[in-house]
């Protein structure tokens, strides 16, 4: 039954269509357009996450910590453990198919007392996250393109200024496209995919084929590095993690715009993860993917493409010093320069890899006003009624992307003064995305122990695997929490600090002093929007 401390709304949907109904089960109304197909959703997954091409991005972080085979052992871990964290999202978004997600998901597996502050922190989180996530993404963007022209003009002097308009001019970007040309994003993801597979093909056989050295096996498998001068090789491989942790960075994309997607609870688990299903020949079989089942998918193309590239670089890396001093600040347009021969082939070929950071971008923006929005439509950011608008045409949330475009930009200034303090951001990310993933999973994992029979699984489950798969996402997600606020390196100054523990503590005092100010006094969980009398809907107490 419907939560009655929950206001129900009159004006209730027509609960003819499968998704609108599944949504009224949870209490909400469908309000945005449902165009995403299982293969959109699937490109919007791969080109969140686009680990082969992300790993070029923050490459230098594991290579001065961990080295070559450091890199190499680090991925293969990071991405057994993101597979078990996309399969216990798979479960909870099955069973919970809204735009919410990890703070729905807490509200409804914590006890009472305990699921309205728990659900808040655990929100707050998880939009801070997505909102670092876009500043970062744009800013990486902005200035490896930069690195472009530091690499092709040898007359050009870099400012940091240049790269923050560079910001402004991208977001703005983003921005136009996600409202105007918003009814045309779910044809640009599946575009975006078949240019995630067939870029990958070009920068792995030309950097293979014509890198004029290749590094030995031992190089490569055994070579580990501490460039950050921790007291051990096993410290520094610890830290170098951030690397490929980042690469998948954004798993939980396909979950927040579920309820764009048809028949988002079968099919974001398939988004998420890899199932029988992938052996299907019919049409009608393949609607049945899960968005769970779509995810397992996402973290399996992305996982293969980004070891493969991965161990591409690093046999062909040449001169590992100039990789890391190199003046265009990103080691990847090094190393492909060295590998092509000439600065013009080089410079050609990491264009390909800032322009699947653009298309990662576009997607990030949309995701992140969608989280923010689904937060706003429970009440718990001030001004929530105006966050939440949806144009009534467009049938987008245009104030909530308008505010994601407005916070990029206002942190993408940060970078004027310091590029150190903005670098933070990005580790920002990480423990915001595993602080707002601990909470439910932990709840989850405590809930069908202890009390089995409070779960009802969705279409996605796990099964009798699901104690050990979710046991292993939350150890290994404690473990990626905790080096996420470590610094490249020591001693420690002002300038190298990793400033993300100052960050994200502040962004947890500041959801706990909110919750006392303004959250406890409006937030009540997630707003029951619809009369659905006529289902249950499953609340574990």
């Amino acid at each position: 039954m419907a939560d009655s401390k929950h206001p129900i709304h009159e004006d209730t949907p027509s609960l003819s269509d499968a998704d609108a109904r599944e949504l009224a089960l949870l209490g909400k109304k469908s309000v945005l357009r449902r165009n995403f197909s299982p293969i959109a959703i699937l490109g919007l997954s791969c080109s969140l996450m686009i680990t082969w091409e992300g790993l070029f991005s923050v490459f230098i972080f594991g290579l001065l910590n961990g080295g070559p085979a450091g890199l190499i052992y680090s991925y293969l871990i990071c991405w057994a453990g993101w597979a078990c964290v996309v399969a216990t999202m798979g479960e909870l978004v099955s069973m919970w198919p809204t735009a919410g997600g990890q703070y729905h998901w807490t509200y409804m597996l914590a006890p009472d007392g305990w699921n309205e502050v728990l659900s808040y922190v655990t929100g707050w989180q998880s939009v801070i996250a997505w909102q670092a996530l876009t500043a970062s993404g744009a800013y990486l963007t902005a200035t490896a393109l930069q690195g472009l022209v530091i690499n092709s003009r040898a007359d050009y002097v870099p400012e940091r200024w240049h790269g923050t308009l560079m910001v402004f001019a991208l977001i703005l970007f983003c921005l136009a496209f996600n409202t105007f040309l918003a009814k045309g994003l779910p044809k640009v993801e599946i575009a975006i995919l078949w240019l995630h597979v067939i870029l990958f093909i070009v920068v792995l056989v030309v950097m293979t084929v014509k890198a004029p050295v290749k590094s030995t096996n031992a190089e490569i498998w055994t070579t580990f590095l501490n460039g950050g001068g921790y007291e051990s090789k096993g410290l520094s491989f610890f830290v170098g993690w951030i690397t490929p942790v980042f690469a998948f960075s954004g798993a939980d994309g396909a979950v927040h715009m579920s309820e764009e997607i048809k028949n988002s609870s079968r099919v974001v688990p398939w988004a998420l993860m890899s199932e029988s299903n992938l052996g299907s020949s019919n049409l009608l079989d393949a609607c049945k993917w899960s968005l769970a089942d779509l995810t397992t998918v996402s973290i399996l193309v992305n996982g293969v493409t980004g070891l493969a590239m991965l161990i591409g670089i690093l046999y062909c890396i040449g001169d590992i010093d100039a990789a890391l001093n190199t003046p265009t600040g990103y080691p990847f347009i090094e190393i492909l320069t060295q590998g092509v021969g000439s600065i013009g082939g080089g410079t050609a070929l990491s264009a390909f890899l800032v322009v699947m950071f653009c298309c990662a971008t576009l997607g990030i923006v949309a995701t992140s006003s969608r989280q923010l929005w689904a937060f706003a439509r429970d009440n718990a950011v001030p001004n929530a009624k105006l966050v939440s608008y949806v144009h009534p045409t467009m049938k987008i949330p245009i104030v909530a992307l308008c505010i994601t475009a407005t916070i990029s930009c206002l942190l993408s200034l940060i970078n004027i003064g310091s590029a150190t303090v903005f670098n933070a951001i990005v580790s920002l990310t990480v423990a915001g995305f595993f602080g707002s993933y601990l909470t439910p999973f932990c709840l989850l994992l405590y809930t069908r122990v202890r009390y089995p029979g409070k779960l009802a699984p969705g279409p996605w489950t796990l099964g009798k695997w699901g104690p050990l798969v979710n046991g292993i996402a939350i150890g290994w997600g404690v473990i990626v929490f905790f080096f996420s606020f470590w610094p490249s390196g020591v001693p420690v100054s002002a300038m190298s600090m990793n400033w993300s523990c100052v960050l994200w503590s502040a962004v947890m005092v500041f959801a706990v002093v909110f919750w006392f100010v303004h959250g406890k006094n409006v937030y009540k969980g997630p707003v029951i929007e619809t009369d659905a009398t006529e289902a249950d809907v499953m609340r574990v107490s």
